[in-house]
């Protein structure tokens, strides 16, 4: 989702640039234009007074205030034409820069800056924004809404700074685990929401079985010792007509019954 917003950003920002550019070239449009046309007056006195007799000369006269004004004239094109490139410049500087600046801003606002995935502010925009794409093409549409097991003991035990060490490695897990046109949220402390665009509930088991495999890697490293991590995943799939908080009612009841049934 962040992708298409960054396409989207790009999109205007070339639209800008195009126009930037189209202004600039006509900036040369009249700066040749003008050379031209001067050279064509200048050739022009040239010839008429080479070719005035059947000889050829070229002694030419010319009044001061005429040389004068043509300097003048010809310095003030050039200083104009000179500042309207410099100003064409810092707004194409100033306008990759805003561009930039606003894209990292919004992305901000939208990531949790713990775990680095989406936070809860998104999560209307983007679900929304799933339902829509999963109703606009008749396609399957699932949650899973994820819950961290006994993660309380974790900072009991080893301290806050190693629970938010694991939050993060679990949301890590959890997008290692999704492809890129899903989407991982922190819905609330130690839960996380993973909405999968064009999956059933059936083919969300896969990626329930890949959490839990890169989970054992995880713990295989040794990271907490005595001590073992574990998640409970509710399943709720999409249908026509479900609006957002049904879905995630739904994914949270069925998380709970699978945290029950583990003990």
């Amino acid at each position: 989702m962040l992708l298409k917003q960054s396409e989207s950003a790009l999109a205007r920002v070339s639209h800008q640039l195009s126009r930037l550019e189209r202004r600039d070239w006509e900036l040369w449009t009249i700066i040749s234009l003008t050379g031209i046309l001067v050279s064509g007056g200048l050739l022009s006195i040239l010839f008429r007074a080479a070719f005035k007799d059947e000889t050829v000369h070229f002694e030419i006269t010319v009044s001061r205030p005429l040389v004068i004004g043509l300097f003048v004239l010809l310095a003030l094109l050039n200083t104009y034409l000179v500042t309207k490139r410099f100003e064409v410049r810092r707004l194409r500087e100033q306008l990759i820069s805003s561009t930039l600046q606003n894209q990292v801003t919004e992305q901000q606002s939208f990531t949790d800056p713990l775990t680095e995935i989406y936070n809860r502010r998104s999560l209307d925009d983007i679900a929304g924004r799933f339902i829509s794409q999963a109703r606009r093409r008749h396609t399957d549409l699932t949650f899973l809404m994820v819950d961290a097991d006994n993660f309380k003991k974790v900072n009991t035990r080893f301290g806050h700074l190693t629970g938010d060490f694991v939050l993060a490695e679990i949301a890590g897990v959890l997008k290692s685990s999704i492809r890129g046109s899903d989407a991982a949220v922190r819905y609330g402390g130690d839960e996380f929401l993973i909405i999968l665009a064009d999956t059933t509930a059936a083919g969300a088991q896969k990626v329930i079985e890949r959490v839990n495999s890169k989970l054992d890697d995880w713990h295989a490293e040794g990271n907490l010792e005595d001590f073992r991590v574990s998640v409970s995943i509710g399943i709720a799939e999409w249908h026509e007509g479900d609006t957002l908080d049904e879905m995630l009612d739904a994914a949270d009841r069925k998380m709970y019954d699978h945290k029950a049934t583990r003990g």
